[in-house]
This record gives structure tokens, sequence and C-alpha cells, in this order.
């Protein structure tokens, strides 16, 4: 596979993890009452802190993990259990997945925009996963990607609203949340596959 290979995947892969169409009524939600030009900002601010904490982690996840002594096999056992229950939410009309709430005292940026309803910990664990299947340039080069695919779509939120209704994208989050529950499943079986050929050569 090549680089931009795994760059599309890896796009696809986190775009149905972060769902920035299924959170743009939450994005509504949080910045109802704003002008136009703070919602903007709002938007800049989420996204921008967001791919910080995910680019975080795809640059130090692997060091993270050798520090905890906990095995690549192990993780995507356990992200691809988290996505599926992420995924039951979704199916379920959450586009978090996890149920995020307000949090009063911070700036809806940071909190519950920026994390988790961007930078989860689906998306953070799909992150360091993906660092491992498709490399660093890819994994970067497709959360950079993505970044800019949910700033666009925040950007134009409103008038995505109009053209879709709330039931459409209700509709989408479900729809990707059986992609996600797939991703998920999947997850689970490269992490047990891999886990079994190690043990084979070990």
């Amino acid at each position: 596979m090549n680089e931009i290979e795994a760059a599309i995947k890896g796009f696809v892969e986190l775009f149905v993890v972060v769902d920035p169409i299924g959170n743009v009524p939450a994005f509504l939600a949080v910045t109802s009452g704003m002008r136009p030009s703070e919602r903007t900002r709002v938007a800049e601010k989420a996204v921008t802190f967001a791919t910080a904490l995910i680019l975080a982690f795809a640059v130090a996840g692997k060091a993270i993990l050798d520090a905890l002594g906990v095995s690549v096999p192990a993780l995507m056992v356990a992200g691809g259990l988290l996505l599926i229950r992420a995924a039951f939410g979704m199916v379920g009309g959450d586009p978090t997945g996890f149920g995020a709430v307000e949090e009063e005292d911070v700036g809806v940026a940071y909190v519950p925009l920026g994390t988790p309803l961007l930078a989860g910990p689906g998306a953070i664990v799909t992150v360091i996963v993906m660092l491992e299947k498709y490399g660093r340039a890819a994994t970067i080069t497709a959360c950079i990607g993505v970044a800019l695919a949910t700033y666009v779509t925040f950007r134009f939120a409103t008038a995505l609203t109009k053209a879709l209704g709330r039931s459409g994208i209700s509709v989408l989050t479900r729809v990707m949340g059986v992609v996600l529950m797939a991703i998920g499943v999947q997850m689970v079986m490269d992490g047990v596959s891999e886990w079994s050929w190690l043990r084979k050569i070990a």
C-alpha cells in the first residue's frame, strides 16, 4: 500500500469516527445566540484544539504504549471494542456515541466541541492504531484532511442543516454508526489475528 492509499484509508476511518456531519446539530446548539463571526471563531478553535490533541497522540502514541507496556494488538482489540460501543450510541442518534455533556465553566470550543465531540476516545485510539497500520506520514496527512473537512462542515453548518434537515443529519449519523461498527469489528479481528501471529513466531 502506497502513502496516498494509506492516507485515503486513514482519512475515511478517522472521518467516520469524528463524524463532523453528525456533530453539526451539537455545534449549532452550543453556539446558538452567537453572531456568525463568533461561530466561525469557535469552529476554528475547536478544530485546532482537537487536531492538536489527536496529532499529539499520532506522534507520541507508540511511546506512550511502550511506557505502559501495552502491545499494539491489545490496543487494536480494546480500540475496536470502544468503537463498537460508540457505534451503538451513534445508531441510537448520539453523534459522539458517548453521550457528551456540555461543561459550563469551559469554553465550548474546547469542551464539548474540541473534546469529546471531535477528539474523543474513539478518535484517539483510532489514530494510534492508524499510526501502526499506515505509518506516521499517512496518519498525519489523514488527520489534517479530517481537520479541514470538519472545519468546512462547521463553517457551513447552518446551510448544511437547511439542506439536509435535522432528520437527514440524524439518518447520516446512524449510517455512520453502522460503518463505525464494521470498522470496530475489523479492528478487533486484526488485533486478534496479529496477536496470534506474534504468538506463533515467539
